[in-house]
Parts: C-alpha cells; structure tokens; sequence
C-alpha cells in the first residue's frame, strides 16, 4: 500500500511539474531568417506571390518528388492557394493560402499542416543598395495546446534551417532571372509543322 502512495504522489507530483512549466512556456513561437540578393523587389516578388514558382525554391519540394499538389484560387495576390499530399512524414500534408499582399514588398501566407495551431508565414522584402533583403519569418500560436507549447522549444532549430536552405534556392532563383510555366497553365497542344 506504501509503495502505491508513493507512485500516486510521484505521479501527481511530475503531473503538476509538467503544468507548472508549460504555464511558463511562450505561447507563441517565432522562426526567422534573412538572405540579400542582387535582384530587386519586383524580381522576388513575382516568386513569392502565389505558389506559380514555390516548388522551384522551396524547401521541401525535392524531399519528395511524388508529393501530390493541388492549386486554386487566383493564380497571385489574395486567396491563391496550394495543397500537397505526401506519404513521407517529413513532408506529410497541408494547405496554404496568400491572405494578404503589399506589392513589392512582401505577402502573408495562412498554413494548416494539420496540427490546428493557427500559424502564419510571412515574406519580407526590403530594397537594399545592391538589391533586396529578403526575409522569411514563421509564427506559431501555442496558446491553445499542452503539448505544443513543449514543441515550441524546438522549432527553430527543426525550421530554421528549411528556412536557410529555400532562401538560398530563391536567391539563386530570383539571379537567375528564370522563366518557368505555372502550374494553373492549361497545356497547349504542339502548333501544327
């Protein structure tokens, strides 16, 4: 009987350690990072607004070549949007949607990846002398959730360089001053020889 109080007391005991700590955790987590480019504002821009060109530099786009994407809305500006299916985890499955837009200078994304946290991505533009500085910034909301508050310690560093790794892709992308076709573009038929 001794031996089964001390574990109930242990028990409630870790129970209340662990809500003690969460209440002191933020309720709120922030990624960010920042990368310059030669090219101007425009450049970027064009890239960054819609998801037309967002599997030439994103991060995750080469992890799995079979993801499965679907897009609609308007093709740029204000409720364009993306959703990916993938049976590897470290992709896995969510949408995206732009919700809000400053031409030239930066758009705000809203993101479900499943977890019900309200979470919002935003891109930074800001010219610079020789070019544009570009910065890239994740905001998670963990107010809501026990578990996720915990989880919160750990994102930057499991972010942050997904982060690092699609600015660079972008900056090379945005140098490169490459074309490329949308993926809301109907395929046309060969002209006729």
């Amino acid at each position: 009987m001794k031996i089964l109080r001390g574990l109930s007391v242990f028990v409630i005991a870790l129970v209340a350690l662990f809500l003690a700590v969460w209440a002191l955790l933020p309720k709120h987590a922030h990624v960010e990072r920042s990368v310059s480019t030669t090219a101007g504002p425009a450049t970027v821009y064009a890239l960054v607004d819609g998801f037309t060109r967002f599997n030439e530099w994103s991060p995750w786009s080469r992890l799995d070549p079979d993801t499965r994407y679907t897009y609609g809305g308007p093709e740029r500006g204000v409720g364009a949007r993306m959703e990916w299916t993938s049976d590897k985890p470290e992709v896995g499955s969510g949408r995206q949607e732009v919700i809000a837009v400053e031409p030239g200078r930066g758009v705000t994304y809203d993101l479900d990846l499943g977890m019900g946290n309200p979470t919002i991505s935003t891109i930074t533009l800001a010219p610079e002398a020789d070019g544009t500085r570009i910065t890239w910034a994740l905001d998670v909301d963990l107010s809501g959730s026990v578990l996720g508050r915990y989880f919160g310690l750990l994102l930057d560093r499991m972010v942050g360089p997904d982060y690092e790794r699609g600015l660079a892709q972008l900056k090379a992308l945005a140098e490169s001053g490459t074309p490329a076709a949308s993926p809301y573009a109907t395929p046309q038929p060969p002209s006729p020889q």
